[in-house]
């Protein structure tokens, strides 16, 4: 059995590593050529170019780099078409997968796969018809989107989201770092910048002033800032100017690097965080959590005019609540920040129940989603 498998970010790339996973489980000559990142390649995908190229986010930033990602397009494109493979698995970053699927579709019947349904519910939802005409099948992670892939006429699975198999740290391994790492018995803060260079540049700053305001009123709480390895110098600069002495998880520093941020995640008292799939990890490890989010202006305004949700945050939307605060565009400012962290220190309980019900909600407790999401796949054959 031959997969075309590709992936565009980090989220993706974790996806992908679990499902090839799955394939292998289930069906052990499969073989896999594509574009993927460390989890993909562990499990024995050759990248054809360097991921880190298409992990791009925004309207206004995807402009200078067209030529460039158009180019990359046609030539993944092309590589499918050349491998004739059983199917083509698209994973997430629509704006190069769904461009990618259309393409193969209009010269061949090769059938595709498009894994992270696109989020219809939130905005666009003409997207669903429309990529239907080159998209056979979905896996989706969020419970409540089958029903709309399939009203577009395209066959759609739930198969979980993988952060409820993720394992999570125990009181040793919380006990643990915390001697390891020096902060003892203090509370600290769990910051979270993104996964992304731009995310990163445009929150350091903006963050680093909230943490300015909030240990001016909590002298004792200390800073800890785990880095994608895909931005760990990036994050060292950022911090560079931030108060609170920040200690900055950088997995390039060697041992075991997951272990570290996972007791990290579950040892925190909270958590500023970039918006992303980064908020149902702090669900799963317990950890309330305040979101934070700017992009260009330009795209900020657009995306605002088309939005049909009030609120970005997975937990919000998972547990139809809105117990977790938002600081988005405008409004992410270092003062409403500050106010927030505050608040959700004052009272962490209140996101408990929400978080909790998200994790039901995604599958805990249930098959592993990428062997899950592996069996949708064969049986859709």
């Amino acid at each position: 059995m031959k997969v075309f498998i590709l992936a565009g970010e980090p989220s993706g790339d974790k996806l992908g590593g679990a499902l090839m996973a799955g394939l292998k489980a289930l069906r052990p000559d499969v073989t896999f050529e594509g574009i993927g990142g460390p989890d993909m390649t562990a499990e024995g995908l050759q990248s054809r170019f360097d991921m880190a190229e298409l992990s791009i986010m925004g309207l206004a930033e995807i402009l200078p780099r067209y030529r460039s990602l158009k180019a990359r397009i046609r030539q993944t494109a092309d590589a499918v078409l050349q491998m004739q493979p059983d199917v083509m698995i698209t994973i997430d970053s629509p704006d190069f997968s769904l461009r990618v699927a259309k393409l193969v579709k209009a010269q061949s019947n090769i059938r595709t796969v498009h894994y992270v349904a696109p989020s219809v519910w939130a905005w666009r939802p003409g997207r669903a018809a429309h990529m239907a005409k080159y998209i056979d099948h979905v896996l989706a992670l969020l419970p409540f989107e089958p029903p709309l892939m399939q009203a577009a006429g395209m066959a759609c699975d739930f198969v979980g989201h993988p952060v409820v198999t993720d394992p999570v740290a125990t009181d040793e391994e919380v006990s643990a770092f915390r001697a390891e790492s020096g902060i003892g018995d203090a509370p600290f803060l769990l910051v979270l910048p993104g996964s992304r260079k731009a995310e990163v540049a445009r929150l350091g700053p903006v963050f680093g002033d909230a943490l300015g305001l909030l240990l001016a009123r909590r002298p004792q709480m200390r800073v800890v800032v785990p880095a994608a390895v895909s931005v760990a110098d990036e994050v060292r600069a950022a911090v560079a100017d931030w108060p609170g002495d920040p200690l900055v998880l950088d997995p390039r520093d060697g041992g075991d690097a997951r272990a570290r941020k996972r007791a990290a995640f579950r040892a925190a008292d909270a958590a500023l965080a970039a918006s992303g799939t980064v908020s149902l990890e702090l669900a799963a490890a317990g950890t309330p959590m305040v979101i934070g989010y700017r992009v260009n202006w330009l795209t900020f305004r657009i995306v605002k005019a088309i939005a049909l949700i009030d609120t970005v945050t997975l937990v919000n939307l998972v547990s139809a609540t809105r117990v977790v605060p938002e600081y988005l565009g405008p409004d992410c400012t270092a003062e409403g920040i500050a106010e927030g962290l505050q608040a959700v220190l004052a009272n962490p309980e209140a996101q408990q129940a929400a978080m909790a019900l998200t994790m039901e909600r995604l599958g805990k407790g249930g098959e592993a989603p990428g062997l899950r999401a592996a069996r949708a796949v064969l049986e859709a054959m």
